[in-house]
């Protein structure tokens, strides 16, 4: 008699995890293309952590500790902060360095990163701190030639030339700084995690790794970060989340002037800049941005039009240009540096259904003079007398500044900070504005401002057509 055994062989699944370097998408196959940000040659394989051992037992089957609760009536001290002595640096920074922070540095290759942090090591260091500098794109000769090209060869800053994790977290450690600084996130390497330096599992463990030895010693960290071509930090979205910090530092290699811009600080304003000049000793700051914006502006002329907008809490005056010419191309162009094209588009349409201008069949160039990138959209009335400027030829009144919003019914809003706008013209020289109505304006301001309520009334005025 015979006994027929079926059995079924169970073998344990490995679930491989693939992740979008672009936005931190996870799925579990690979894809040429992301599904989720459409970004192409983006996801890589992720090797999970082991889960052996007690990382086993379900959170139920184990009591932790109570964690103490407070009210929200409960005050608390702000942080201590460090001033640098870079007035610039630490505008952006909200005020100085807070201990055990966390700050993440972006910007494009040989912008003036490192430049920056090794000023900015050496005023830490000589205010007082414990700061070491770890370098994981060179050695340290080539450190110590950039410090002596800068004048900070006598500043009492370690040096690290090391890409492995695991024992540059043991020196700090050892060393106990006040300050480390990591150049670079992408070329830091921990050994626990089977993947390439500057893959996104390495460069999320490295973060982790640093923000949470941060944290426990109390000591603040700055990373640098890479951008991708679109101008993100390269990496996973999560280590902007890991941290206390963003900041871009931002420039056109043509121009002399860089701005540290903060996109995210829990300890300061977001949205604030510093501006720095290139110089052949580093970057100097500069303390007041609006005359060197204006600084290469000759006579008034079509198409050039000086707006008063506000960076974070620093008003900053820059000149916005424009040209308009008849296209030889059947699809006129429109092209924009420094502004956002869709919101060109938009002014363009509603100058064409509002007023009648219509800029069919011409080709649209605007641009921020200097490579200043504006965002606010204070910006949209300046860059509407811009294109009519240029359109019809016809300079604008000079010594005149230009802010508003523009509505896609044609009426002018008010914005914000309107009296910051016109001391800061005020100050440059300007002795009149162009604004929408109802902006709150003291009569201390000094100066002659002509307020609109719509676009129609502005075309009108201003360039006799409406």
């Amino acid at each position: 008699m015979g006994f027929a055994f079926s059995h079924k062989i169970v073998m344990a699944k490995t679930s491989a995890n693939f992740v979008c370097a672009a936005c931190g998408n996870a799925t579990t196959k690979w894809a040429g293309r992301c599904e989720a940000c459409g970004a192409w040659n983006t996801i890589s394989e992720e090797v999970p952590l082991s889960q052996s051992g007690p990382a086993k037992k379900t959170l139920g089957n184990s009591r932790g500790r109570a964690v103490p609760l407070t009210d929200l009536s409960s005050t608390e001290p702000p942080p201590p902060r460090v001033a640098s002595g870079l007035s610039e640096l630490d505008r952006v920074l909200g005020g100085g360095l807070v201990p055990s922070s966390a700050i993440l540095v972006g910007g494009d290759p040989g912008i003036g990163k490192s430049t920056l942090l090794l000023q900015g090591a050496a005023m830490f260091a000589r205010a007082g701190l414990k700061v070491i500098y770890a370098s994981g794109e060179e050695a340290s000769a080539q450190v110590r030639m950039r410090a002596q090209r800068l004048g900070l060869a006598d500043a009492p800053v370690k040096l690290a030339a090391e890409t492995n994790l695991r024992d540059i977290l043991t020196t700090l450690e050892q060393e106990r700084p006040d300050l480390a600084i990591i150049d670079s996130i992408q070329t830091m390497w921990a050994d626990n995690v089977d993947s390439a330096p500057g893959s996104v599992s390495q460069v999320r463990a490295a973060a982790h790794e640093l923000t949470s030895f941060a944290k426990r010693s109390g000591m603040s960290v700055i990373l640098v970060g890479h951008v991708t071509k679109d101008g993100q930090i390269a990496g996973p979205r999560v280590v902007e989340h890991m941290v206390d910090t963003v900041l871009y530092f931002e420039g056109e290699r043509g121009h002399q002037f860089r701005i540290l811009r903060a996109v995210k600080n829990r300890f300061g304003p977001a949205d604030e800049i510093g501006v720095f000049e290139m110089t052949g000793a580093g970057l100097a700051e500069v303390t007041n941005p609006s005359a060197l914006f204006l600084s290469e502006r000759g006579q008034p002329s079509p198409g050039s039009v000086v707006f008063a907008g506000i960076e974070g809490t620093r008003p900053v005056l820059c000149e916005l240009q424009a040209l308009v010419a008849p296209s030889p191309h059947s699809q006129p162009r429109r092209t924009v540096v420094g502004w956002d094209g869709g919101r060109l588009a938009m002014i363009l349409a509603v100058l064409e259904a509002r007023c009648g201008i219509p800029f069919a069949g011409l080709d649209v160039y605007l641009n921020v003079a200097g490579g200043m990138k504006i965002s606010e959209p204070a910006a949209d009335l300046a860059v509407a007398a811009a294109l009519l400027s240029a359109r019809e030829d016809v300079s604008l009144p000079p010594e005149t500044v230009v802010f508003g919003e523009i509505s896609l019914s044609g009426a002018l809003r008010p914005v914000s900070q309107t009296e910051n706008r016109l001391k800061e013209a005020q100050k440059l020289g300007f002795t009149s504005a162009i604004a929408p109505s109802g902006g709150k304006a003291g009569a201390s301001s000094g100066m002659t401002l002509q307020q609109m309520g719509d676009l129609t009334a502005f075309v009108g005025d201003l360039f006799g057509a409406g």
